[in-house]
């Protein structure tokens, strides 16, 4: 029986185990904490899909022109068009498996309106859909576990792919329970490992998903694209520890952003972009309350208190428990936030990187959103990507061996053995916060070539100082050695916003204000020994 190793245990590494699974191939899910843990739980608004309920009006062309508009030309119409084309089976699959999603006065399916969607077509369960949808598929995975065809690793990282003449046979992984190293073969590896959210500190992710896993790759030989684009959302919280996401949700059912000037509302999106101004693309809204530079606000007090309750609970409890704001009443104080990585790992149609047999899916994987994605396509895709990998997977012939990597196994033990012995006044964790300083100032919602390059020189003191830098005892092991992965990622991701000398999407550079049609394109960056190589993708080696 051929084996895949999926790394990462969210919505898109169950959906790829269980489907693998259900193709004959044993899936082993590897991740340091159980699935519940994951970052998909905190996926709040909803899952397009255009089913047989859609409004009067709506289609799957439209559903993948909306995508494709709101991914600012660069997104690649094949890919899109099959994300789309999968919505109402996903819908059916879910529901299926124990999805429990909210339904309307009648009892058929309800959906919301989502920025830049030209129909109501996202579905969702109250404001928790990717909670659901995460139960739902745990409880999936544990009969294939059952039945032998998937197995969990918990408490492991991903420390490194075994790669040997540009295939991929495996992954080493650190044990936290033993603090070892260990090597585990299998006839593909797939990156299920999220976003990049430990780059700038507080967001509004997990900081569970740190991006080493992709500048680890990066270092290997695997290609990364689109890491410019980092999408803002508009509405989050602030809270001490984090950005609390205010689900785009609330402008769905209704509510209004705005500002105070001379003792009156000022509801700027509504005068700049008319009645449906709240519902523009989170690049747009998080641009508009970033320009306004003064408190702005989102109310949905003026929302019968039922509707509230029915609607948005998960909201209401929210704001009450973080912030002691009654939303019957009063507005919600609101500020953009790092919420999703466009930018990942480069994939092919069949989510291969250019290592074979190496294959990345849901947000560590650039595919669907070109230069901005959609509220309500990242659960879609984190499904659909976890499919289309493991039907690949499952249609290809196993390995017939392996290459020896003991000696590689060896050097990377002395590696770690060697942090141990580190001199430095400065704590890992010290230089992780440093960083996320300097990604939050130099990769904000508006760039430009003066700040970026001061960026690129921080991130470069770090990279130069990361292996001498103090081992820190009280962290887990993984933090120690996963600093260099995390600086080599952030200086590419810095590299490719200097490389676009134009604004779209979500990149804005405010000394290069124009779309530019010589820029087209998405961008590839890959490295060799230390050297950085960036280029627009013409020829379209990926399809997007």
């Amino acid at each position: 029986m051929k084996e895949v190793i999926i790394i990462g245990s969210g919505i898109s590494g169950m959906a790829c185990a269980v489907r693998c699974a259900e193709l004959g191939v044993h899936a082993t899910l590897v991740s340091p904490f159980p699935s519940e843990r994951s970052q998909s739980v905190m996926a709040s608004g909803g899952i397009n899909a255009v089913t047989d309920e859609a409004e009067p009006g709506d289609s799957v062309e439209s559903h993948i022109e909306d995508t494709l508009m709101g991914g600012c030309g660069i997104g690649g119409q094949q890919a899109v068009a099959g994300l789309c084309r999968s919505g109402g089976e996903i819908i059916r699959y879910l529901e299926k498996i124990g999805t429990v999603f909210s339904v309307d006065a009648s009892g058929k399916p309800a959906r919301r309106a989502f920025g830049g969607q030209s129909h109501k077509r996202t579905y969702y369960c109250g404001a928790s859909t990717g909670k659901q949808i995460v139960s739902a598929l745990v409880m999936e995975t544990r009969r294939y576990e059952a039945a032998g065809l998937v197995s969990r690793r918990l408490w492991c990282c991903f420390h490194s792919a075994l790669i040997h003449e540009g295939v991929c046979h495996g992954a080493l992984l650190f044990d936290e329970t033993t603090g070892q190293l260990e090597m585990v073969y299998g006839d593909a590896l797939v990156m299920a490992s999220g976003g990049q959210n430990a780059l700038f500190g507080k967001t509004t992710g997990s900081t569970q998903c740190d991006g080493y896993a992709a500048g680890r790759l990066f270092m290997q030989g695997a290609e990364l694209k689109n890491l410019e684009f980092i999408q803002y959302h508009p509405t989050t919280l602030e809270t001490p520890q984090k950005r609390m996401l205010v689900s785009e949700a609330v402008r769905g059912e209704g509510g209004r952003l705005f500002y105070e000037e001379d003792g009156k509302r000022v509801y700027f999106m509504e005068d700049r972009y008319g009645p449906k101004g709240n519902l523009m693309t989170r690049d747009v809204v998080s641009r508009e309350i970033d320009a306004a530079g003064r408190a702005v606000f989102l109310d949905i007090s003026f929302l019968d208190r039922r509707e509230i309750d029915d609607r948005l609970p998960e909201v209401r409890d929210l704001c009450a428990k973080y912030g002691g704001i009654d939303v019957y009443r009063d507005p919600i104080p609101v500020q953009p936030s790092v919420h999703f990585f466009m930018g990942g790992l480069a994939v092919h149609l069949n989510h291969e990187t250019n290592i074979r047999n190496l294959f990345a899916i849901g947000e560590c994987a650039s595919m669907y959103h070109g230069a901005n994605r959609l509220g309500g396509n990242s659960l879609l895709a984190a499904v659909y990507s976890g499919n289309i990998a493991a039907a690949e997977i499952a249609d290809r012939a196993g390995v017939s061996g392996h290459p020896d990597f003991d000696m590689e196994l060896e050097r990377e033990r002395k590696a770690l053995a060697g942090r141990r012995d580190t001199q430095s006044q400065f704590p890992v964790m010290y230089i992780r916060d440093m960083l996320a300083e300097t990604m939050q100032k130099r990769l904000g919602i508006v760039r430009n070539e003066d700040n970026l390059k001061q960026g690129l020189e921080d991130i470069e003191y770090y990279l130069s100082i990361a292996e001498r830098l103090n081992y820190d005892p009280s962290v887990m092991p993984y933090f120690n050695y996963s600093l260099t992965g995390i600086l080599t990622l952030a200086r590419a991701t810095v590299s490719c916003a200097l490389s676009r000398r134009e604004s779209r999407g979500a990149h804005d550079r405010s000394d290069f204000p124009k779309t530019e049609e010589a820029y087209r394109s998405a961008t590839i960056i890959s490295y060799d020994s230390g050297n950085y190589s960036v280029r627009l993708d013409r020829g379209r080696s990926y399809e997007s």
